[in-house]
């Protein structure tokens, strides 16, 4: 029976120790500690007067090792953590992230944080590192920044634990696992959402955009007051009334406004992390807001080798989440896109006239030239806006001072694609075909005052 009893009382203290050894972590002071007494061992050798004062020094050593560990494991306590997040994430967009960690122990003690972010960051030194007081509370906050759609799995929150002695740290893991949606940016979507009204942005601010022309879409009729348009005056309500009345027009709206995404290899291109594809998408979304904030109707259309999504164009008030939920999965394709079907699918699925903004790219004025036929085609019925993105990296290029052959050779290559790009411009202007060159970073700016622009000239 005793030797039962003795049986399960090593088990238990087996368990107890088993458990406690995973979560034991030696730190830097301890080894730093240990080896300063080897030392001093290895020098008592050769003065044996330092013998007994080295074991003294040993024996103090593992007195407070055991107290320190005493204080980190005796007690039941386990630092409480947790990580606040949005529910979704802004593709290309700081979002900020905060990690909420309480001490729950009863005395001061050093934690360092550790938080496993998603592997599509590559980022393994996100951590923080403060001293506790008893019960006290903090807030770290960090910016994350994903540069791909899709789904990021956050893992958990890593705390080590150390006292004021600092010998040892002992590890907590909080089950802070989650799964956040990364979509496309709609902070951009919220940044232009001002710019809905009649106005023009631009890096320095927005400006009032004059219009042109005359709407025709009627509103009702008002009285006559200074400053209103006399040939607006409706002569019909004046003699009934005996006094002066005009008709009041707005603009016209429930107009149809498509965003055409191209997906073929050319838009696998990346410029800061993300690709054009995902800028062209950021821009879309944006494009979205702000026409049926103008009351348009807005459709949109993806496209390959093969055509992909055709989403008609309405101005409900759930077609944001449909194109955002349609935009999310958007992937580039490694084939050259078929413009001839990109026609057809155009002339089956848009029947009445409408602005349609072609997001693409040309890297050569020969590529254009065999989309143009196409492209002419898309412009007889509708109004086509293409745009395409500049080579940042060959502006680069052809900025540097050669300085040698082969540099003026690289210049030279630099400024004949960049030169071709300014061609691409001037041929579609010369069929008709209305064209953004612009850098990614300044695409959503550009696109949304071509649309303004558009929109006041009353040109859809």
């Amino acid at each position: 029976m005793l030797l039962f009893l003795l049986i399960l009382a090593g088990g238990a203290l087996w368990i107890i120790a088993n458990y406690w050894l995973k979560t034991l972590y030696f730190n830097n002071r301890f080894f730093w500690t240990a080896g300063i007494i080897v030392i001093l061992f290895l020098t008592s050798f050769f003065y044996p007067a330092l013998f007994e004062p080295v074991k003294v020094i040993f024996a103090v050593f593992l007195l407070l090792l055991v107290t320190d560990g005493m204080f980190l494991f005796a007690f039941r306590s386990k630092p409480v953590a947790s990580r606040i997040i949005a529910e979704r994430l802004s593709n290309g967009d700081k979002n900020p992230v905060m990690l909420q960690v309480r001490n729950t122990y009863p005395f001061t003690v050093k934690m360092r944080i550790i938080d496993e972010l998603p592997d599509q960051f590559q980022s393994r030194n996100n951590f923080f590192e403060s001293a506790f007081k008893a019960g006290q509370e903090k807030k770290f906050n960090f910016f994350l920044r994903p540069v791909e759609r899709g789904e990021y799995h956050f893992g958990y929150l890593i705390i080590y634990a150390s006292s004021l002695l600092g010998f040892i740290s002992r590890r907590f893991d909080s089950k802070a696992k989650q799964m956040v949606p990364v979509y496309p940016s709609f902070f951009q979507m919220r940044k232009y959402d001002l710019i809905a009204r009649d106005a023009q942005t631009n890096e320095a601010g927005t400006k009032k955009l004059r219009k042109l022309g005359l709407s025709l879409e009627f509103e009702h009729v008002k009285d006559y007051t200074r400053g209103d348009d006399i040939r607006m005056i409706n002569w019909k309500a004046t003699a009934r009334k005996g006094g002066l009345m005009v008709n009041n027009y707005l603009d016209e709206r429930s107009q149809q406004v498509f965003c055409i995404i191209d997906k073929g290899r050319l838009m696998k291109m990346p410029f800061d992390k993300l690709s054009l594809l995902d800028y062209a998408i950021n821009a879309s979304l944006v494009m979205c807001n702000v026409s049926l904030r103008r009351h348009d109707r807005f459709g949109l259309i993806t496209f390959a080798e093969k055509i992909g999504t055709v989403l008609s164009a309405d101005k409900k008030a759930t077609q944001l989440q449909n194109v955002l939920q349609i935009l999310y999965n958007q992937t580039t394709r490694f084939l050259e896109s078929d413009f001839e079907m990109l026609y057809k699918q155009v002339r089956a699925n848009v029947r009445n006239r409408s602005l349609l903004i072609l997001f693409s790219n040309f890297e050569s004025f020969g590529g254009m030239q065999r989309q143009l036929p196409y492209l002419r085609m898309i412009a007889k019925h509708h109004l086509l806006l293409v745009v395409f993105f500049e080579n940042t990296e060959l502006k680069d290029l052809a900025s540097k001072k050669a300085k040698d052959i082969e540099g003026v050779y690289v210049k030279t290559v630099a400024e004949k694609f960049m030169y071709e790009k300014k061609m691409i411009v001037k041929e579609l202007q010369n069929h008709g075909i209305l064209s953004i060159l612009t850098t990614p970073e300044n695409l959503t700016v550009n696109t949304v005052n071509k649309y303004l622009e558009l929109k006041a000239r009353q040109a859809i």
